[in-house]
């Protein structure tokens, strides 16, 4: 065991009372990038986007996920599949970008697959071992949850279940809201250290002090439920504050003056609010660098087009607050003086502890 696992496993069996976090190079060091990557990141559920990306039989969009390069397709039967994005002839990559297609053509030499990944040509194969049947793309394991679309890399993976998570959404509708927004960029930190951001409310007041703290102050975050492979918070809202849209018939009072904020590890972080669904997946790419999709969706005719439109540029600001603060801190995290510190209260870090404990489970295995 590794100096940073044994330290890991020590800090997850710290008392509830006494958490602490890990020190930088937790989040610094290539070896246990690798490590992380063959293990946590290799066996966990990855979201890929929401499904209303590709609505059309033929639509597509391309994902590179740590080593495997995929294609998400929307089938001839409307279901959805994550197809290896590599020919089985000569490695070729298929399909770059997005868009709508009848069939794979390899750029290479033409070979031609459906949009099952099974062959449907391979031009001038004289090959007495050549078998079409044997020659299709690999189909990734995958799953649909409230409208979004996940991988998992292992094909011998757990199934995606999450009950509690399942009932904590209920009301909401997750599944019924239509994305309005699309973005991806690439940031300067590690994986780790932009799901812990986005999943304690400790730093909303003084990070976003224009853009969030007027209706989801620090103060007001209270700790929810935690599971297998999952934590949340409620960013509560001053009851004082203009109504920010009805939703779903079904929501409580409660979940109307709140943000649902959840993190599905290992990679995904999302806020669920009465009318927005915002959700950023992260893709490792190695110790000090991710990249990000995130995705905007809103419920029904809830909002108008200017008010998405407001929402849109508001969490453009967000997350470009928290990207200035991962970056800079990502630099300092390297330092030999970067030391293992206290977490504040549950209410306000305790979902970071539940993320260690995850980690450290992970870890073990």
């Amino acid at each position: 065991m590794s100096f940073l696992s044994a330290q890991l496993q020590d800090i997850a069996a710290l008392p509830a009372d006494r958490p602490m976090t890990m020190p930088g190079a937790f989040y610094t060091s290539q070896e246990q990038f690798d490590r992380e990557s063959a293990s946590v990141l290799r066996r966990g559920w990855h979201c890929l986007g929401r499904v209303d990306e590709i609505p059309n039989a033929g639509d597509f969009f391309t994902v590179q996920l740590l080593n495997e390069p995929l294609i998400v397709v929307r089938q001839e039967d409307k279901n959805v599949a994550v197809l290896a994005n590599v020919c089985r002839h000569r490695g070729m990559p298929l399909a770059e970008g997005s868009g709508n297609t009848k069939r794979f053509v390899c750029s290479y030499h033409a070979w031609a697959y459906d949009l099952d990944g099974g062959l449907l040509r391979a031009a001038r194969m004289k090959n007495a071992g050549f078998d079409a049947k044997n020659c299709g793309l690999h189909r990734h394991n995958m799953h649909v949850w409230q409208g979004f679309i996940y991988v998992n890399l292992d094909s011998g993976a757990a199934p995606f279940v999450h009950p509690k998570l399942d009932a904590l959404l209920a009301n909401y509708e997750s599944e019924t809201f239509r994305v309005a927004h699309v973005a991806e960029e690439v940031w300067n930190t590690n994986w780790k250290c932009l799901v812990e951001n986005f999943m304690e409310g400790y730093h909303l007041s003084v990070v976003h002090p224009e853009t969030l703290h007027g209706y989801t102050p620090t103060g007001l975050a209270r700790k929810l439920e935690s599971g297998d492979g999952f934590t949340s918070y409620a960013a509560n809202y001053p009851k004082t504050i203009p109504s920010r849209g009805m939703g779903a018939p079904n929501l409580t009072q409660d979940e109307r003056l709140r943000s649902t904020l959840f993190a599905l590890f290992p990679t995904q972080v999302v806020s669920q609010a009465a009318s927005l669904l915002v959700s950023l997946s992260i893709f490792p790419m190695n110790a000090g660098q991710i990249r990000v999709k995130w995705t905007l969706s809103a419920y029904g005719n809830d909002l108008d087009e200017d008010t998405i439109a407001a929402r849109i540029a508001l969490w453009e600001k967000v997350n470009q607050e928290d990207r200035e603060k991962l970056e800079r801190m990502q630099i300092a995290l390297a330092s030999e003086h970067a030391l293992s510190g206290p977490l504040a209260e549950d209410d306000y870090e305790g979902t970071i502890r539940d993320f260690q404990i995850w980690l450290a489970a992970q870890d073990r295995m």
